[in-house]
């Protein structure tokens, strides 16, 4: 007795090797509404982070200190009639510190709101340097227009509700309390003002502390014609940011600590002037003169996961082939229903990791998601081949795929070269078990 001709849509490799491609990129399309559901995640992950900054106090960007030295000038304006006038204005001479000098000692705790971490610092600041002696000729300015008396120094930290103290200015041995300043156009904004007799023909050192909570940066803007800023911090992920890097970081399991020493001639405003408040605070000035440190969480869960979820597609891929050629060699059939069913395990894989990430971090819910998936698969494998020697070697195969992709998030820079050499590897290996198979006989 013969046995009857199999049904053509069994019979035919192409066929299903058609169907299985169609099901791959079917699959696609729950894996953008996985990336999509991770994009959400991370916005509620940042509105925490924004509310906790709200509460706490944002991101602290220093500046200052600034002279305004106040001058009287006579100007001619014409009239309604048509007549000149003449009368006296007060107008303001701004000028920079000579040396200035920041030493930050920070440290740092973990807020949480929810499921998300918020990274909140305390930092004392101690703040020093000097003024020298204004230079007026260069101002086109008359001596004895000058009110040295009403000389005033300006500062601020860019989130006033982080100031944790009513700094005191020391300027020449003398100390003056800082006060609220009440003026829209200052070169600096939510400054704060100390106002004090300006000796004649002499610069004049200073001194102060700012004792300052903020959240996530802790910047600081070039302002003086030589800056140095020392930052210590127990943060063991420092990410430096703004136009300088540190001249000299060093960073242990204990934290960081990191020097920049600066050149005014970098900076993009001169060290005085009479005309425009914005000067400091323009655009060119706060992208090309502002530096400091960001105290924020290495690469973070949902970047991670964003990442693992766009080799989504090789993952399967690689999985319903290697499938595939287990089928052919053990000429034992899987039907193209079970691919479905195994694809949508692997989909469902996402989601897993995500949630667990939210609760007990990524590379946990990795190693869990993934010993979970990786099983379910290889018991449902056996059941279909009835062979628990596959299901083993399919174990196998798949706990090689999810550790490279693994590895792959780790290493960052070097992911493209160790992930095209080990895909050059994967491709050699099911080219040599396709070699395996008699396609005569399919």
């Amino acid at each position: 007795m013969t046995d009857q001709p199999h049904k053509w849509n069994h019979d035919s490799v192409l066929i299903k090797l058609g169907i299985i491609i169609a099901l791959i990129l079917l699959l696609l399309i729950p894996s953008s509404w996985i990336q999509g559901l991770i994009t959400d995640r991370e916005g509620y992950q940042q509105e925490n982070i924004n509310k906790v900054a709200d509460k706490w106090a944002g991101s602290q960007l220093i500046q200052g200190p600034v002279l305004m030295l106040p001058y009287r000038k006579t100007v001619t304006e014409i009239n309604s009639a048509n007549q000149p006038v003449t009368h006296e204005v007060t107008k303001i001479l701004y000028t920079l510190p000579l040396h200035i000098q920041f030493k930050a000692g920070v440290t740092t705790e973990l807020f949480q709101s929810g499921i998300y971490d918020a990274t909140v610092y305390n930092s004392k600041i101690m703040v020093s340097g000097n003024f020298a002696k204004p230079l007026l000729d260069e101002a086109g300015i008359d001596p004895s227009m000058i009110l040295y008396d009403k000389a005033r120094l300006i500062f601020s930290v860019s989130d006033l509700k982080g100031l944790k103290n009513n700094p005191s200015i020391n300027i020449q041995g003398q100390n003056y309390n800082a006060e609220p300043t009440v003026e829209q156009n200052l070169p600096i904004e939510n400054a704060l003002q100390v106002s004090f007799p300006l000796p004649k023909d002499n610069g004049f050192d200073f001194n102060y502390q700012l004792d300052v909570k903020g959240s996530n940066e802790l910047n600081f803007l070039d302002i003086g014609q030589t800056t140095d800023v020392e930052v210590n911090s127990d943060w063991k992920h420092p990410d430096f940011n703004g136009r300088y890097l540190p001249d000299s970081r060093k960073i242990t399991g204990d934290g960081f600590g990191a020097k920049w020493q600066l050149s005014g001639l970098n900076r993009p405003f001169p060290q005085q002037w009479t005309i425009g408040d914005s000067v400091l605070t323009s655009k060119k000035a706060l992208t090309e003169g502002v530096f400091g440190v960001k105290l924020q969480l290495p690469i973070d869960q949902y970047r991670k996961i964003m990442r693992t979820t766009k080799y989504s597609t090789l993952i399967i891929l690689l999985t319903f082939v290697s499938l595939f050629l287990t089928e052919m060699i053990k000429k034992e059939r899987v039907h193209v229903f079970n691919y479905t069913l195994i694809g949508a395990a692997m989909v469902v894989y996402y989601t897993l990791l995500l949630s667990f990430s939210e609760q007990i971090g990524f590379n946990y819910a990795y190693l869990l998601s993934s010993v979970a998936t990786i099983g379910l698969i290889a018991t449902f494998t056996a059941s279909l081949l009835k062979n628990k020697k596959v299901a083993v070697l399919f174990t196998f195969i798949l706990s090689v795929f999810y550790g490279f992709i693994f590895i792959i998030i780790q290493l960052e820079e070097l992911s493209l070269l160790f992930g095209s050499i080990a895909l050059f590897i994967i491709v050699a290996t099911l080219m040599y078990f396709s070699g395996k198979i008699n396609w005569d006989k399919y």
